[in-house]
This record gives structure tokens, sequence and C-alpha cells, in this order.
């Protein structure tokens, strides 16, 4: 079979599904069985919101993540459910606090001029953004092992989750028209992406590139610590104010991560590693 005959039964396909699918937003599911059905449904409102052929393909090839099912099956388990202090929410990940910081300083050195220029830019210290990106990747060292479309696709089509994350699912078929992701390419369970972890609706929203090169790019560490300056700078974060807990600036990181300990656990490191 050529692949232009191969490319055309796959439209056909994914037309296929768009005419029997309800003309109503996609319905959330509750059993793993259900999955296929939800893509299909999903797929008419991806249509509606622009996404083309090749993020229709991803749609119809993507499986439901198990890790992702799991973790949303047992909310218990994830450690943001439950009260820990900033010491205990860092010690859980990392070995200790200190070397953390020790760590999260000696990035802060080793990139002070693009730190310097994002701040002056966007007004968002670079103590902030080197402990997300600490926190979130240990500095790029693992960005995740779960197909992104996989993974924000079956959190979108998760009762629990769902309408919330639709947005997100229907943004990674977007970045794959782009060209920027492809079914293969791989992030947090929840189809996090890149340096920063970002879900696909925000990248879609706020990237920039960093490093001139003329094209954002979620892997480049530039590009996603200046986009995750400009997503806090867009949501209200003021530059030279506090981010102590109870400050304006302090409730601006929850529009990164809703998490009170999260948020507890970021402001706390980045006074630390602004000593």
């Amino acid at each position: 079979m050529t692949a232009k005959r191969a490319t055309w039964q796959m439209a056909v396909a994914v037309a296929a599904a768009l005419l029997t699918a309800p003309a109503s937003a996609a319905t959330c599911i509750t059993s793993k069985g259900q999955f296929n059905a939800y893509k299909q449904q999903l797929a008419q409102q991806a249509t509606r919101s622009g996404v083309g052929q090749r993020g229709l393909q991803a749609l119809q090839q993507a499986k439901l993540s198990g890790i992702t099912w799991r973790f949303e099956s047992n909310p218990a388990s994830q450690s943001s459910m439950r009260y820990r202090s900033p010491e205990q929410f860092l010690k859980s990940r990392f070995s200790s606090v200190n070397s953390f910081v020790s760590n999260a300083k000696r990035r802060l050195q080793q990139n002070a001029r693009l730190f310097q220029s994002i701040e002056q830019r966007y007004g968002v210290p670079g103590s902030i953004l080197v402990a997300i990106w600490g926190y979130e990747t240990s500095w790029g060292g693992y960005t995740g092992k779960t197909p992104i479309v996989n993974g924000a696709v079956t959190l979108a089509s998760y009762c629990r989750r769902h309408p919330r994350f639709e947005d997100d699912a229907i943004a990674a078929l977007q970045l794959v028209d782009r060209g920027l992701i492809n079914n293969n390419s791989r992030g947090g369970p929840s189809g996090e992406l890149g340096h920063m972890q970002f879900l696909a609706g925000n990248w879609v929203r706020f990237a920039v590139d960093g490093n001139g090169d003329g094209r954002a790019d979620p892997n480049n560490a530039a590009d996603a610590l200046a986009t995750a300056a400009n997503m806090l700078r867009r949501n209200g974060w003021r530059g030279g104010r506090s981010f102590a807990d109870g400050s304006a600036n302090f409730r601006v990181l929850s529009t990164w991560n809703d998490s009170g300990n999260y948020q507890r656990a970021i402001a706390y490191a980045a006074g630390l590693i602004d000593q």
C-alpha cells in the first residue's frame, strides 16, 4: 500500500467517525472500554476547533494511557492531596532541601544572562523559574515517558477531570498539526510537555521564542523558561514584588499548579535560592 493511499484511507476513517459521532459535546467515561467512543466524540469537537488531518489521525491512533488512568483512579495516592510542609513536599522527590537549593543555585548561575533577560522582560525572578524547572523535570533531566497525546486524551476523558482538561487534549492535537509533537512524543502522564511540563493548552496560549531561533519549543530550556514567565505575567504576576505566602504573586502560582502544597514549596524554595 502506498503512503498516499494509506493517508487517504486514514482520512476516510476519520470522516466516518465524525459522521457517526453525536453532535453534542464529548461525554466523559468511567470505564476503559468507553475510550474509543469518547475519541469519536472528541474528534467532532476537535474539527470544530480547527484541528487538521494530522491532529485527527493522531487522535484516532491514540491509546488509553494506563498510568494516567491508574493515577486518576486513585486520587488519594497523589502527594498534592495531603497537606505537607514545604520541606516535606520537596523531600518527597529530592534527597534533601539543601541539595535541591544548591543545584538550583548552580543552574541559576550557569544561565545568569538568560534568567536576567527573562526577568527584565516579564518581571518573574529566576529563583521562581529555576525552582519550578527543578521540581518539574530536575532541570530537564527527566521529561516523562508517557505519549503526550495518549495522556492528554485519557485525562480529558476521565469523568473526575472532564471537561476541565478537554481543551488541553485538543491543544495537543493542534501541536501535532504544527509538527511540534507527534504520536511518539513523550512527556508527563497528564500530557505535560518539555522542560517545564506545560499542559498543551498553556503552551498554545503562552508560548514564546526564548532563544531567538524563530521557533517556540517546549523541549528547549530557554523557550520553556521564557514561556513560563510569560504565562505567570499574563496571569497577574508583578515584577519586583513579594511572592511570599499570602501575597498577590503567590496567588498567581495557582495558575501554574492549583495544589497549595506545590505553591508553598516553590515559594519556599525560591526564597532559599535568593539567599
